[in-house]
């Protein structure tokens, strides 16, 4: 009897517990709340309970719906605190301290939103410019959910420091820092962003039904994570084998280490180092054949070779042309001996099984360590196998699918940004695009529908600032077409919107690198856009932007927008680069430039007579050198409307 009335009291004190007024995890220690603009509070609490909110001065009532939510609404205030929120019902109380009234942005998008400050240019000397305690920064854990969730799992404010800044967000740092030396107003960061992720995770699934393109996937998507798994491995299987009806067997894949075994259709992987993620085989989980054919000369056959094969720690199978020649588990970076005479002169297949990484365990399928890992080599002479790999899954065996970023559109929406729906905030920073490059002419439409949405979503046409795809990859010519080239354009396109900025950033990139680690220009300039338009200075916020052009007598005129106080070509020579024009076979040709008061005149030597210009129209048009004369570089564009790369290109 005594033990029935223990547990009836523990479920009662638990229950209690559960239904104690609480507050949004937004609502925490630190918080800067949006000055200037009606101030939404809300938090859970028992059913139907009447809650007391004070915030400063001001005192608000509400009673909790039949799912425990209440929200109240405060009038706005001015910059200042640290002020005291407190909320009490009879289920209890809860209290959050040094509050800050000031400016609030969200900082979302992929990767080069989500690089810290720890990882950009000069991290020992920006720490010694860190400690802004009116600077705040709550970043959001990458989750994603079916449906949209009304509260975070995790969270907290933290006021930047030399201590902490290392895991600001880095452009949002610097932005944020450059507002605060200029209004001497508290500035807080709400940073929700996801590397590697497509804007179509960042859209709900409400705006998606209201988009001809992706009105049918909203409409099909799955509500449960085993139908999105199984849809999942059918598009993979796709992707794989040309159609999603083959589903290999085990005894299938058991041929797939015979000598007689053409592994040519595989997924081409190049370098075998990094995660299949990146390779085109999202987020599985379980075995895989990663193989290639080496060219062994013959003065190797008769000796002992050892092949390096990265680091994978796993149980791995290695088969030289058909035979075993290995089986277990070798951690850290493998040196594998192989018997002589197990080589024959000329091409060998060489086969590896392997599963995913026991550490660390995310990592999936795929090779760590660097290229000087992978070899063959019989002490004298040294073939390296970094490159020309082809890969394939084990479908036949367990295998899974991790809930990640691209797995199903909204997702990233659903847990990432519903949940800080309706806090106020000034406006968006957005550094996103490298992911949907493939499909640049249908982000013309979903770039403008996600703002859009947003701002639907929190009923307040706040400012957005977003950040144009920098430069990575090759500088091909107009020819050959550029996807990064027309997605910049769909970026361009989405100003129509009104209250938008773009900060261009072509000149400091990293051809080499996705990851340029010069984020303080890039928070510069999104912070002149937000300078002029939300806080009224009188500053410059863009560069050159292509107006008109005039084609006359073989040479093409360009106006541009935003020349302020006159243009310049940025190289210690004066001349003018980046520039093509095509005449009427749609042919381009590498053209002279030059300026001429506030335009630009290009023409080709020999004559072309020009019906089209381009400018930086490349993946990484790093030698594109117009800027206006406070600093700015123009925006690539083209005056043509030619067909392009990824017409027709769909997300499915």
């Amino acid at each position: 009897m005594k033990r029935c009335l223990s547990v009836l009291l523990l479920l009662a004190l638990h229950s209690a517990a559960f239904a104690q007024v609480k507050l949004a995890r937004l609502f925490s220690d630190h918080v800067v709340l949006q000055r200037q603009k009606t101030i939404p509070v809300w938090g859970w609490a028992s059913p139907n309970e009447t809650v007391k909110v004070s915030l400063a001065n001001q005192t608000q009532s509400a009673q909790a719906d039949a799912s425990g939510k209440w929200l109240v609404k405060f009038s706005p205030m001015e910059a200042g605190g640290p002020h005291q929120l407190t909320a009490s019902a009879q289920s209890g109380n809860v209290s959050v301290k040094d509050i800050l009234i000031g400016e609030v942005w969200l900082c979302s998008g992929q990767s080069n939103m989500e690089w810290r400050v720890a990882n950009a240019d000069n991290y020992l000397e920006e720490k010694k410019d860190a400690d802004y305690p009116q600077i705040r920064h709550f970043f959001v854990e990458h989750e994603v959910s079916m449906v949209p969730e009304k509260e975070l799992k995790s969270g907290e404010w933290k006021l930047a420091s030399s201590e902490n800044v290392g895991n600001f967000t880095a452009v949002g740092f610097f932005f944020a820092r450059e507002l605060y030396k200029k209004l001497n107003i508290p500035i807080g960061l709400l940073h929700s962003s996801w590397g590697g992720s497509q804007i179509e995770g960042w859209i709900s699934k409400e705006a998606m039904l209201t988009d001809e393109d992706l009105k049918a996937y909203a409409q099909n998507l799955p509500d449960n994570w085993t139908d999105a798994d199984a849809i999942l491995d059918k598009k993979t299987r796709a992707s794989l084998f040309g159609d999603d009806k083959i589903n290999p067997s085990v005894d299938d894949e058991k041929k797939y280490t015979a000598a007689n075994y053409d592994f040519s259709k595989w997924k081409h992987a190049g370098s075998p180092l990094g995660q299949w993620d990146w390779k085109g085989i999202w987020m599985f989980r379980g075995s895989g054949y990663m193989a290639r054919m080496v060219e062994v000369p013959a003065e190797m056959i008769g000796k002992e070779t050892t092949l390096g094969l990265g680091i994978q720690d796993n149980l791995n199978e290695i088969y030289i042309n058909g035979e075993l020649i290995f089986k277990g588990v070798v951690k850290g970076v493998r040196k594998i001996s192989i018997p002589a005479n197990t080589w024959k002169a000329g091409d060998n297949k060489l086969v590896i099984k392997f599963g995913k990484m026991v550490e660390p365990s995310w990592y999936g399928l795929g090779l760590m360590g660097t290229a000087d890992d992978l070899y063959l080599s019989d002490g004298a002479l040294k073939i390296s196998l970094a490159d020309h790999w082809k890969i394939m899954p084990s479908f036949a065996e367990k295998h899974e699918y991790l809930h990640s970023s691209n797995n199903v559109g909204t997702t990233i929406y659903n847990s990432m940004i519903a949940p800080l729906v309706p806090f106020a905030i000034r406006g968006a920073l957005w550094y996103q695009g490298e992911s949907n490059a493939g499909r640049a002419y249908q982000y013309r439409k979903s770039f403008p529908l996600m703002i859009n949405d947003w701002r639907k979503q929190w009923n307040d046409d706040f400012s957005f600032y977003f950040v144009q795809l920098s430069s990575f990859g090759g500088y091909q010519n107009s020819n050959q077409g550029s996807n990064w080239g027309e997605l910049r354009e769909a970026q361009t396109m989405t100003l129509s919107l009104p209250k938008t900025g773009m900060a261009v950033t072509t000149d400091v990139g990293n051809p080499k690198d996705i990851h340029p680690t010069n984020k303080q220009d890039v928070g510069h300039r999104l912070a002149v856009n937000a300078l002029k338009f939300d806080y009224g200075q009188d500053v410059m916020h863009s560069g050159p932007m292509f107006e008109s052009v005039k084609f006359d007598k073989g040479k093409a005129t360009l106006s541009f927008k935003y020349v302020g106080k006159g243009l310049t070509a940025k190289d210690k020579f004066g001349y003018l680069k980046g520039f093509e024009i095509a005449g009427d076979d749609k042919t381009f040709f590498y053209a002279k430039a030059e300026i001429v008061g506030n335009k630009v005149v290009v023409y080709h030597p020999k004559g072309v007579k020009p019906v089209a210009v381009r400018y930086g129209w490349a993946d990484a048009p790093e030698e594109a050198n117009l800027f206006n004369a406070d600093g700015l570089p123009a925006s690539p564009f083209r005056t043509d409307d030619w067909k392009g790369l990824t017409i027709g290109n769909k997300f499915e």
